[in-house]
């Protein structure tokens, strides 16, 4: 079966064509959309000690929640370079923040009540290194 180019298909493929408009490409529209609603930001901990870290991201995490972002990328690192394994009164594993820091928010009650959710982050992000928490809105 083959269909007859109507004439008015015509014209406004000629018209397209001569048109110096630039193509806008939807796909960029709808990432700017989804990137407009949802706020991202990161914290990266590297170097921090214990405590620096759990004082640094509970401050943080007040602001962000102020400021309704939606999304934080956490990064720790693996700790592959950390020296706890010189010291034998250090625990191996509990000690790297990459362990401790999701344990201290699952045991902060304040952030509990910002927190939506806590889940490994992507490969792109940091993988084993880092994580997301998904904050709630804030309600003034």
């Amino acid at each position: 079966m083959v269909k007859k180019i109507s004439s008015k298909d015509i014209k406004d493929w000629k018209k397209f064509v001569s048109s110096n408009e630039p193509i806008k490409n939807k796909d960029i529209q709808i990432q700017e959309k989804e990137n407009f609603f949802s706020k991202t930001k990161k914290i990266d901990l590297h170097g921090c000690s214990l405590e620096q870290a759990n004082a640094k991201i509970e401050n943080l995490l007040t602001k962000f929640y102020k400021e309704n972002v939606s999304k934080v990328i956490v990064i720790t690192g693996k700790g592959i370079r950390s020296n706890n394994d010189k010291n034998p009164y250090i625990s191996k594993d509990l000690s790297l923040l990459r362990y401790s820091v999701p344990d201290f928010l699952n045991r902060n009650e304040n952030l509990l009540k910002i927190i939506k959710n806590i889940t490994k982050a992507d490969i792109k992000d940091g993988g084993e290194g880092a994580f997301y928490i998904f904050l709630k809105k804030f309600k003034e």
